[in-house]
């Protein structure tokens, strides 16, 4: 490869250096965030007999290269740049997330603040399930399960308090990772979210009751009326804290130097942070809260079936800023005069983010993503929606958005009906224990309904979406285009008879060998990174599948290409990939044994990983095998002894690579 001509190729038909805003590289791809993607001469791009594919992703314009090549291509593109584009892979995601639309942009933060958080959020939000359902009057019968068992009250006790722990303190995990999204020290963040669920302070789910009652204590401070009142449970107030504080903290460290920014900068970051918070944005969240709540019943009072629908629209929305915790006392007034439309609503919002969460379980791939739906989609149904919001549909965005116009139906058809509750509970399926007698069956159909569009709508246009990328998976590297599965051709029973001067490779892993075509990840399974086979490993050593050099290591170690020779002398790629996305753990359980340039022989050993360490961080070990210039070598088969899928120890036979016939090569040529 021709590497200055290529990247100068490469250049011109992005639109030149003027049209890149950031770019950087991995193993195999150059990433770049271009301002205006209209201007790529995608023809140029996808003729290129050196380049492998071209496709769009996450906001990035991504160029296949392959290994060994695409850091030479890199630093002649960027030779040739009157600016510096490189940054690095997390600086060019941050751009490419500063790109969209201010919405698109908020989306993404608050993606970026919640997807830490969802292990504890599916954790919580299940065994709330489970307590609804213990606990819940008349699901069972006409008393709740530890009422009709008294041997499972202690049970049930446990289970609540577990259930209630990550939520109730949410505002200790949010201050952790916001703060940390938004630059700051996230172990601050976290102090200011123990402050404000201190138990010296009125609890925040008692904070309505108790200033109706006149109750509340304050703080004298400078003359000010501050209110001692907590925070449990709230999200918006949690996330302008983090940015106040981060902000705070950056002007500080920018102004103060060594020992006096060590000791000073901490002290007077949680000061004035503190201060602002009590000060000015509890109390202003709060009112915002109660000016949403008057406005959302005037709205539904005179609106009808348009404000049903325009509650059910606005209600997810409402979850995500955490506003929705400002409701209950709404509500106990409105079981007063009658019945409450918001719960009532609410369950249709959370059974639609629900639906439609259980609809990407069944579209997915990766099991990473599959786990995740399956799990928070449950609990949604069940009235616990912040997994299934922030772990799948607003990281994906259009599941949420689908829910949305879901749950906007659910709602008009509440209002049409005037379906009402009578009782606070589980905001789902089993919240018929809390409507009123006589709108219970109707309640249950317009719950069915709600679910099914939900559900219907977000898997009809996953199919579509699959059709057309090959993957809904935002963490999957895949193409515009579905493409044929290239590596059918390993898992064939039919093997062509192999010449004595063919290139054998050796298993580099110990394991199970599968067909390429089935793995999770878009962009092996469809052979854009060239032809081989995947071994789904059960010994984490990786060993050499030939002679060669080593042309691609990364600092992560999750990723390795040998570079050997043919029996005809040219040369032989080879890519191993240990897992997918596994460049997120920044090295954690892997141990290089080799650098780039290093001369290794068949067998040597590349690398150690820690198998159960990565799946327990939740990534996959699947390790594609693929000749990455596939275009340039021979016929490449699965080796004639091994069938699919099917056991295969390290240094067994893998594939066969022919040399690429003369004829062949003057036909391409001419």
């Amino acid at each position: 490869m021709q590497h200055k001509a290529v990247a100068g190729r490469v250049l011109k038909a992005i639109g030149g250096e003027e049209n890149i805003v950031g770019a950087a590289h991995c193993a195999t791809r150059l990433r770049m965030v271009l301002k205006d993607p209209q201007k790529v001469d995608t023809a140029a791009l996808e003729n290129d007999p050196d380049l492998k594919g071209i496709f769009e992703t996450g906001g990035m314009f991504q160029i296949i290269v392959g290994p060994g090549d695409v850091d030479v291509v890199f630093d002649e593109m960027s030779a040739m740049t009157s600016k510096n584009i490189a940054v690095s892979t997390d600086e060019l995601k941050d751009v490419a997330a500063n790109q969209g639309n201010w919405f698109t942009r908020a989306i993404k933060v608050l993606s970026d603040i919640f997807v830490p958080l969802i292990p504890i959020l599916v954790g919580g939000g299940l065994l709330m399930a489970l307590n609804n359902v213990l606990t819940a009057e008349g699901l069972f019968g006409s008393e709740s399960l530890i009422a009709m068992y008294p041997a499972i009250e202690g049970f049930s006790g446990m289970v609540n308090l577990l259930a209630s722990a990550p939520f109730a303190f949410l505002p200790v995990l949010v201050g952790f990772t916001a703060t940390k999204r938004f630059g700051g020290n996230e172990y601050l963040g976290a102090g200011m979210g123990m402050a404000m669920v201190s138990p010296a302070l009125v609890n925040g789910y008692e904070v309505a009751t108790t200033m109706a009652e006149g109750a509340m204590p304050y703080w004298d401070v400078f003359g000010l009326q501050v209110a001692q009142a907590g925070y449990q449970g709230s999200v918006l107030p949690v996330l302008a804290v983090a940015w106040v504080l981060a902000t705070i903290e950056k002007f500080l460290h920018r102004h103060l130097k060594g020992t006096v920014d060590f000791l000073v900068t901490p002290v007077l970051t949680l000061l004035v942070t503190g201060f602002i918070t009590f000060v000015a944005v509890g109390p202003f969240m709060r009112w915002l809260g109660e000016l949403l709540i008057v406005g959302l019943q005037n709205m539904y009072d005179f609106g009808g079936p348009i404000g049903g629908f325009l509650f059910g629209l606005v209600y997810s929305p409402i979850v995500i800023t955490g506003l929705h915790q400002s409701f209950p006392p709404v509500e106990l007034e409105l079981f007063n005069q009658g019945g409450s439309f918001i719960f009532a609503t609410a369950s249709m919002a959370n059974i639609a983010q629900g639906a439609v969460a259980l609809a990407v379980y069944f579209l997915a791939k990766s099991e990473k993503l599959k786990g995740l739906a399956g799990s928070s989609g449950i609990s949604a149904v069940f009235g616990i929606t912040e997994p299934a919001i922030f772990g799948v549909n607003l990281r994906l965005r259009w599941p949420f958005y689908i829910g949305m116009a879901s749950a906007a139906v659910g709602g008009a058809l509440v209002a049409l009906f005037d379906i009402k509750a009578v009782a606070l509970g589980a905001a789902g399926f089993i919240g018929a224990v809390s409507i009123r007698a006589e709108d219970i069956p109707m309640f249950l159909v317009v719950c069915v309904i709600s679910f099914l569009i939900a559900f219907i709508g977000a898997f009809v246009y996953g199919r579509y979406l699959i059709s057309r990328d090959g993957t809904i998976d935002p963490d999957a590297t895949d193409s515009p285009e579905a493409a044929a599965a290239a590596a059918a051709v390993l898992a064939s029973s039919e093997l062509e008879p192999v010449s004595d001067d063919a290139l054998e490779l050796a298993s580099p892993l110990t394991g199970e060998a599968v067909a390429l075509n089935t793995v999770s990840d878009a962009m092996f399974s469809q052979g854009k990174l060239g032809d081989g086979i995947a071994v789904v490993p059960t010994v984490g050593r990786l060993v050499s599948p030939m002679d060669g050099k080593v042309a691609v290591t990364f600092k992560s170690g999750h990723a390795y290409a040998i570079r050997g020779k043919g029996s005809d002398g040219k040369s032989v790629d080879v890519l191993m990939h240990i897992g997918f996305d596994t460049v997120n753990l920044e090295g954690k359980y892997f141990t290089a044994h080799v650098e780039k340039g290093d001369v290794v022989s068949k067998g040597q050993l590349l690398a150690e990983f820690d198998i159960e360490g990565i799946k327990s961080a939740g990534y996959e070990v699947t390790t594609p095998i693929v000749v990455s210039n596939t275009k340039k070598v021979g016929h490449i088969q699965r080796s004639a002894a091994l069938s699919l899928p099917e056991a295969i120890e390290a240094g067994q036979p893998l594939l066969t690579i022919e040399p690429k016939p003369v004829v062949e090569e003057a036909t391409a040529e001419a």
